[in-house]
């Protein structure tokens, strides 16, 4: 699809057509960097939505959680949007789970929008894609757009780069893996959330959290809240945090911030030198081949 066929995507998804939106991102996905930054609004929207990221370890209940906020959300009248990604099959490279799956309460509202989006083998947990993709929800209308990473640990620290704030989610049997974390993922939390604390050990962790920040040199606030997202419990108190960090952030600053533009060109710049090493590869064809092909 040509640049110009992006284009009048875009003008529709502006519009309010879900179906050219959802197009939209499949074409964001699969153009050059080129292409897609050839649409003018999608490197300077009128305004930008607020970007929270959603990480944590593997089994924490960030899907759950993610669920509930957004039902809290449109209870308020925010309209939302979620980029849910999840691990790439090693043969489509496609994402694994679906939308559908995980979220079909809320696959009928159109004041919601939900994508799930491969990681495609990145370590820091979001693929190029991720960026113009945030940038699309930025530019169409969105007032808060969720990012839930899949979960990959302490490198996965790629939505510090593309999120306004992040929340960390743990579990009480998180508790002993604290220490190896606060290089990672302790560092970059605006909010923690200790979820299923129904369980033993949840005010322990959460009074540990509290001691760790408060011997960090950060001088930002940190809330630290706990939930039992399953029964939707803590949600309203979370819901409360994020529209008060969405109050006091600048995303639209955030959108020019020199670092984050320098790691979305990095991201971008990878994609399309993997795009011509694959294309290499598909001249490969017997050992004598890959002499001829590193000496390039």
């Amino acid at each position: 699809m040509s640049a110009k066929e992006g284009a009048k995507l875009f003008a529709a998804a502006k519009d309010g057509d879900f179906q050219a939106f959802a197009k939209l991102l499949t074409w964001l996905e699969r153009a050059s960097a080129e292409q897609a930054l050839a649409i003018p609004e999608l490197l300077q929207p009128e305004k930008a939505a607020f970007r929270l990221g959603i990480t944590g370890p593997p089994g924490a209940g960030k899907s759950t959680i993610v669920g509930r906020l957004i039902g809290e959300l449109r209870q308020r009248g925010v309209k939302v949007g979620v980029i849910a990604v999840d691990p790439s099959s090693p043969f489509s490279h496609g994402a694994i789970l679906g939308d559908r799956i995980r979220y079909s309460e809320h696959a009928l509202d159109q004041g919601v929008f939900i994508r799930s989006l491969g990681t495609r083998g990145s370590l820091g947990g979001l693929s190029s894609a991720a960026f113009l993709m945030a940038r699309a929800f930025d530019a169409c209308g969105f007032d808060l757009l969720l990012i839930e990473t899949v979960g990959v640990g302490q490198t996965e620290l790629d939505i510090l780069h593309v999120a306004d704030e992040v929340c960390v989610v743990l579990v009480p049997e998180s508790g002993d893996s604290i220490q190896a974390m606060k290089a990672g993922l302790m560092e970059i939390a605006d909010i923690f959330v200790v979820n299923k604390a129904d369980r033993p050990g949840a005010d322990g962790l959460a009074r540990e959290i509290e001691a760790a920040i408060h011997d960090g040199e950060s001088a930002k606030k940190i809330k630290v809240l706990k939930s039992v997202a399953s029964e939707g419990q803590g949600i309203a108190e979370l819901v409360d945090e994020v529209l008060s960090l969405q109050q006091s952030s600048k995303p639209l600053t955030n959108r020019s911030d020199s670092r984050r533009l320098r790691e979305e060109a990095k991201a971008l710049l990878r994609r399309e030198w993997e795009r011509e090493i694959d294309a290499s590869l598909k001249g490969l064809k017997k050992p004598a081949d890959l002499k001829s092909l590193v000496s390039k």
